[in-house]
């Protein structure tokens, strides 16, 4: 008998392996760079967590989990996504409490029962990130900001952003009745996992692939016009987030991706060049998810990318990317708008740089308190930005290190860090 591998699965060889890596190198430089670390937990957990947390009426667990009964007839499942095990790690080893913040990214396999085809697979691999602790908008920039830039920083040009906001438990009810009210004069020609979506989740009828039921759901009401005031405001300070960062998206209002953790922000980025396949990793906000599976109510943020899909478009011009550490920790006086708008462009220009960054989120927080966040997380120097250093053209360099601080020309500002950093670096590794 002659094995062959699985339908829908593929062997990386040798001459093929330089590419993959390559790849992995670089997801994880930059997710390096905005100041996440790596997780991995396990590639099958109880079949219960993606029922609860992924959805009981989504096509992936309604068709395409791998689920077994161990020896003991326990259910089991191969994950078919990788946010729901990571919340439930967080929550089992009692990280996942209000007012701290988590930066989490990882790579592995994931499972699905699909149609194998182009850049789809039955066993398929992801590069993803979680921001975990904050529903602060800055936080979904960030988020989408770091899948961007993984992606430019492989050689992708030219990529944009499908944005949409799908509301939470406040207002979606009311969304809800509007598009059954839409759907119920279409329903008897719809097809059956539709007319059962109708009473359990209508949203998920914009999962359908049946021609006929997509071009019932293109007249869809847009559930944008039944947003809350908070989401409004969420949203809109997301799309004014990814404007002052020159990243061109577009409003899609029948994008709700295809998990029911989703809430408020939803979002994919595309490579227009790539046609049909053009999606390459996508995400957005998930605020019950970790109350969901047991925990308490903390919000999230995630995505996640295909590395077979991103291999696709790039071809055979796979780019690794290289990350200096330590960190660099940009805390932020009170201020205008402007000083907030200069910390993040100098944020995004320094993880550009190679240096690994990470902004204060939370607003109003004194320069002790982010002093403090920055020394937990290990940062090397601390950078302040205010009215005083804007009007200067300059910033203040603080030396967590040596408890030393200066003020440097905004100009000169990447040259002095690399050689405060480096001087760092050795150091500690000279110990």
């Amino acid at each position: 008998m002659k094995f062959q591998v699985p339908r829908g699965t593929f062997d990386v060889m040798p001459a093929e392996s330089t590419a993959w890596q390559a790849l992995e190198a670089t997801a994880r430089a930059v997710s390096t760079a905005y100041g996440y670390a790596e997780i991995r937990t396990p590639i099958f957990e109880a079949t219960e967590l993606f029922q609860r947390g992924v959805g009981e009426t989504t096509d992936v667990v309604t068709k395409e989990m791998y689920t077994f009964a161990d020896r003991k007839g326990r259910s089991l499942t191969l994950r078919p996504e990788a946010t729901a095990g990571v919340v439930r790690a967080l929550v089992e080893h009692g990280l996942a409490q209000a007012g701290r913040i988590h930066r989490l990214w990882y790579v592995g396999p994931m499972f699905r029962y699909d149609r194998p085809q182009a850049g789809r697979f039955r066993q398929f691999h992801q590069w993803g990130a979680e921001l975990v602790g904050s529903d602060h908008p800055a936080a979904d920039v960030e988020i989408i900001l770091l899948l961007v830039d993984g992606l430019e920083a492989l050689g992708l040009r030219g990529l944009t952003v499908q944005l949409n906001s799908v509301g939470h438990p406040g207002c979606r009810p009311a969304y809800q009745e509007k598009l059954r009210d839409y759907l119920r004069p279409h329903l008897d020609s719809m097809c059956a996992d539709c007319k059962a979506r109708f009473e359990k989740n209508p949203l998920r009828v914009l999962d359908c692939k049946v021609p006929h039921d997509r071009t019932v759901a293109e007249g869809i009401p847009s559930i944008l016009d039944s947003l809350c005031e908070a989401c409004r405001t969420h949203f809109d300070q997301v799309q004014a987030g990814l404007t002052r960062h020159g990243v061109p998206f577009a409003l899609d209002p029948r994008l709700v991706r295809g998990l029911d953790y989703y809430t408020r922000t939803a979002f994919e980025v595309h490579d227009p060049a790539r046609g049909a396949q053009s999606a390459l990793g996508g995400g957005g906000r998930y605020d019950g998810l970790i109350e969901d599976i047991g925990g308490p109510a903390v919000p999230g943020v995630g995505f996640s990318a295909g590395l077979e899909r991103i291999l696709l478009a790039l071809g055979e011009g796979v780019q690794a990317a290289g990350v200096k550490v330590p960190l660099v920790y940009v805390a932020r006086s009170a201020g205008s708008p402007a000083v907030e708008e200069h910390a993040q462009a100098l944020v995004r220009e320094l993880r550009k740089a190679g240096l690994a960054t990470v902004a204060e989120l939370e607003e109003g927080r004194s320069l002790g308190a982010q002093f403090k966040r920055a020394d937990a997380l290990g940062a090397a120097v601390a950078l302040v930005v205010g009215e005083d250093e804007l009007a200067a053209s300059e910033l203040t360099v603080k030396d967590l290190k040596a408890g030393t601080q200066e003020r440097v020309p905004r100009g000169g500002i990447a040259a002095r860090l690399a050689s405060l950093l480096d001087d760092t670096h050795r150091a500690e590794t000279a110990r």
